[in-house]
């Protein structure tokens, strides 16, 4: 399994980050132009997947292309990753990921919680631990120091965060 989680690393890292990072990026900007927890529930599912798949796609071809350019320059192809495997790994982390800001909108809208502004709250928190979770499950697998890697995670989520919450704010304001 230890093999495993490291030969898919660089997919789950990535793959996650995008995938909590987009789906964040448009809870928080939604939330920031006021929309309904409804438009942002619609906004942010259609993003899960389409988006998901778009990095799946992107990580087999950018995986092909660095084998068959890796082909071009020796012959030594030993030891190489698939490409559908990295684009499966990539595709689970976005979507598993990418989920988390959406699961307080989810449960709102299942569980009529009437949360209100307050699921933005929760779903700040949630992204965070995922964030959290993320740097925490790289410095577990490369031996790196764990706050650092945790804090760095989270620095660079929470600067993706303010950028597209203040970006929907300042647009609200400009379009009515």
């Amino acid at each position: 399994m230890t093999g495993r989680i490291e030969s898919n690393l660089r997919e789950f890292v990535y793959g996650g980050m995008d995938g909590a990072v987009t789906t964040f990026a448009i809870v928080t900007g939604a939330a920031g132009a006021n929309f309904s927890s409804q438009v942002i529930l619609i906004l942010g599912l259609a993003n899960v997947f389409a988006d998901g798949f778009s990095m799946a796609v992107g990580a087999y071809l950018s995986e092909k292309a660095d084998q068959q350019l890796e082909a071009k320059k020796s012959k030594d192809t030993a030891e190489q990753e698939s490409p559908l495997g990295a684009s499966i790994a990539t595709f689970i982390s976005f979507v598993v990921i990418g989920f988390v800001p959406l699961v307080i909108y989810i449960a709102d809208y299942m569980f009529e919680l009437q949360l209100g502004d307050n699921a933005l709250i929760y779903s700040i928190f949630l992204t965070l631990a995922a964030f959290a979770g993320i740097g925490y499950l790289r410095a577990v697998v490369t031996g790196v120091d764990k706050a650092k890697s945790v804090l760095e995670t989270l620095g660079l989520g929470v600067a993706a965060a303010l950028i597209a919450y203040t970006l929907g704010t300042v647009l609200e304001r400009i379009i009515t």
